[in-house]
């Protein structure tokens, strides 16, 4: 859809939608989202931060999107919130709908006989459904998709161009999966036999709950003999690795480049910072943040922020400080025998 082809929309009407309070001419029209700092006269635009108040002071959107504490921050018309940018998220999805099936299959695609195709799907150039694989109504494979015998995608679900997934995995409603995503891939197991690896049969599935998005090119791992489990609402960015017998909790969002080993279990309303590392077996709370960059090698109980990135400094100070930190158990070792020593009662002279 053009922008001139957008339906606009009031602040009335979109208050009517989603609620909150406008401030200023409820009349006005805006016909598409944008950052304070591109917007145009038709577009609305959004402050969820006060370190951009400059920027809203400058813009030259047509109405924007605020928090109370910012109500009298501008003078364009506005509609206060509690929460602007899940505010943005919901305006946005008004003007910017996800794309329907165009139903059908395309003449290259390659769907076994025994698989389910509801009439108002749509199959997309060269993808592969196998024996029987059921698709629910509604739902888009997109071209080069490969799904493998017994799967089962939820109705409304979206498959970018070549994804892949593996035999008898269950897929939710409502799930994308973005370019590239291998779903149910053998898990690492290998067992070590008179100096050579054995190969562990990986005979579980993956199940992924209603309303998951994974990003490109990310990775989730069948179970080894359980399933590896992907609860419902749960967001994966792109180039993230997920282990055999993995499970995550509902809700739980993880930013790009992390990794999950195996048999790691992780709360509801989890937020993983990128390049972050989840050993296996370790298990999670619900609502802890996981800092980027950190390494996670034990379980953590308790809700929380943790962190264990080291900061960057100056090559030079880094080798400094590295050689100290090659020595620090001596110097706990040292601290404590001192710590004894200045425990010790003293004699008395006679």
């Amino acid at each position: 859809m053009t922008r001139s082809q957008r339906k606009s929309y009031s602040l009335r009407e979109i208050a009517e939608r989603f609620g909150g309070k406008i401030t200023g001419n409820p009349e006005v029209e805006v016909r598409q989202v944008a950052t304070l700092e591109s917007a145009t006269s038709d577009s609305i635009a959004f402050l969820a931060n006060e370190r951009y108040l400059p920027q809203l002071k400058t813009t030259r959107a047509g109405a924007v999107i605020i928090g109370e504490s910012a109500r009298d921050a501008t003078r364009l018309p506005r509609i206060l919130c509690a929460n602007p940018y899940a505010y943005f998220a919901r305006v946005s999805a008004l003007f910017n709908p996800a794309q329907s099936a165009e139903p059908g299959v395309h003449a290259s695609a390659v769907v076994d006989s025994a698989a389910t195709v509801p009439a108002d799907a749509e199959i997309g150039p060269c993808a592969v459904l196998a024996r029987n694989v059921r698709i629910g109504a509604g739902c888009i494979v997109g071209a080069g998709c490969h799904i493998g015998e017994g799967v089962t995608l939820g109705a409304g679900s979206r498959l970018y161009p070549n994804v892949t997934i593996y035999h008898n995995c269950l897929i939710g409603e409502r799930v994308i999966l973005h370019s590239g995503v291998v779903i149910g891939a053998d898990g690492f197991g290998i067992a070590m036999n008179e100096g050579r690896w054995l190969k562990v049969p990986q005979i579980g599935r993956v199940v992924i709950g209603n309303d998951v998005e994974i990003g490109a090119n990310t990775t989730v791992d069948r179970g080894a003999l359980d399933d590896t489990v992907i609860e419902e609402g749960v967001k994966l960015d792109n180039q993230i690795q997920i282990g055999h017998n993995v499970r995550i909790g509902a809700h739980t969002a993880i930013a790009a480049c992390a990794g999950v080993a195996g048999s790691a279990k992780i709360g509801r309303h989890c937020r993983i910072g990128g390049a972050s590392g989840i050993a296996g077996h370790v298990t999670i709370a619900d609502n802890v943040e996981i800092s980027t960059y950190t390494l996670v090698t034990k379980s953590i109980k308790k809700p929380g922020t943790y962190t264990g990135a080291y900061v960057f400094e100056p090559h030079s100070e880094w080798r400094k400080n590295a050689v100290q930190l090659r020595h620090l158990a001596e110097l706990a070792d040292r601290v404590r025998t001192l710590e004894m020593k200045r425990a010790k009662p003293k004699r008395s002279k006679p």
